[in-house]
């Protein structure tokens, strides 16, 4: 058996270009269904668990899909905001908590989330390094989001201007990194998380400069009883300090105030129903549950799954039809080869034996290639297994 075996390997060393052919074809049609399955199944796991966390998701009117995806994963969506009195009416009822969430921002190209310290109890998040948003202009990044920008705790990064061009909108805010998250394996690494408030400062209705009585006379519009009207060529604060703090106010109403999403955590399954049921009466607002809509998501999810198998199935069949050729041709040429065997007395089965080592080295190779490929691709393409950030 030894000699067969070397007699194999050394035939397939010889015919180097043959052999890295088969090896490669064969490797494409095994490594295609493993990776597709694994990286289904990764987003099947974090969809399901990070949907089971969140009870109940409240919102504009529109796709329940965006609503979802963009509370769970950060993303931009293009249903009108719900505003911060939506929010009041439902803590009210006093029917869970609820949590505000706004992520129409960016900062350095990360999601910049504005919401409470209940939203980090939800989702099990802790500080690493330094402490959570505690003051206005304080910001906590995801672990992911630390590393790619570099940045610790007393460190400070700026928010992405929504309209460069735009000179009435407020300019980029610089904000102080507070803090650091644990890792946490969710969308929650790679985003950057403030204050609710600070999140309204980007969007003009949180500001904060001079005291009036000190502002320049030519940036008085005029003075009555209940205030002073101020010009609004007035220089905003675009970085909150200790010194300036207390400068910062509100220019809106509860009504006024846009929020992404209020995440509600009802205490019970009755009270879950209760929320449900008297935010969907309403004309504008709905609310969905994560659960539901990622179990339809992935039913979508499963179909294309079932596509990519069955041609993957349709590959792996013409491939072997090929290798099967390729070997055929290659017994045609070696016919000689293998009379030569014969005329030295080598048993009947030993070419049908020599062939088998042969295809048995090459299935080898093709299945360390594809596992390799696999490992590969997990490392270098960390965010196709198990990722939607």
């Amino acid at each position: 058996m030894s000699g067969l075996l070397l007699l194999s390997w050394r035939r397939l060393r010889h015919d180097r270009l043959r052999t890295a052919v088969l090896v490669l074809c064969l490797a494409v049609p095994i490594f295609l269904p493993l990776a597709t399955a694994r990286i289904a199944s990764g987003y099947e796991r974090e969809l399901v668990a990070r949907a089971a966390s969140t009870p109940l998701i409240a919102g504009a009117k529109g796709s329940r899909f965006d609503l979802v995806l963009g509370a769970l994963y950060f993303r931009r969506q293009d249903l009108p905001p719900i505003p911060w009195s939506e929010l009041l009416a439902l803590s009210a009822a006093g029917e869970g908590t609820c949590i505000p969430l706004h992520a129409r921002f960016t900062a350095q190209g990360f999601p910049l989330v504005g919401t409470s310290p209940e939203y980090y109890e939800l989702r099990g998040l802790r500080a690493a390094a330094g402490t959570a948003p505690i003051l206005l202009g304080d910001a906590a990044l995801g672990a992911q989001a630390a590393r790619a920008l570099g940045l610790g705790p007393g460190d400070a990064l700026f928010s992405d201007p929504r309209e460069l061009y735009d000179i009435s909108r407020p300019a980029a805010l610089k904000l102080r990194v507070a803090g650091v998250l644990a890792p946490s394996g969710t969308a929650d690494d790679e985003a950057v998380f403030v204050d609710v408030k600070t999140a309204w400062i980007l969007e003009g209705l949180m500001h904060g400069h001079d005291p009036a009585e000190e502002v320049d006379a030519s940036l008085v519009l005029g003075r009555t009883q209940g205030g002073v009207a101020l010009s609004g060529a007035l220089i905003e604060y675009n970085e909150v300090t200790p010194e300036n703090l207390a400068g910062f106010h509100m220019h809106a109403t509860p009504e006024e105030l846009p929020l992404s999403a209020v995440l509600v955590v009802p205490r019970d399954e009755k009270e879950r129903s209760l929320v449900k049921a008297r935010v969907n009466a309403s004309a504008q607002w709905q609310a969905a549950s994560p659960s539901a809509v990622v179990d339809e998501l992935l039913g979508f999810v499963f179909r294309i799954r079932a596509l990519l198998d069955a041609c993957a199935s349709v590959l792996a069949a013409s491939t072997l039809a090929m290798t099967a050729l390729v070997l055929l041709l290659s017994a045609r040429l070696r016919a000689p080869e293998m009379r030569t065997l014969e005329r030295l007395g080598a048993a009947r089965g030993t070419v049908l034996l020599l062939y088998t080592l042969e295809m048995a080295l090459i299935s080898a190779a093709s299945v360390a290639l594809a596992l390799s490929a696999l490992l590969a691709a997990r490392f270098l393409l960390p965010g196709l297994y198990g990722a939607l950030r």
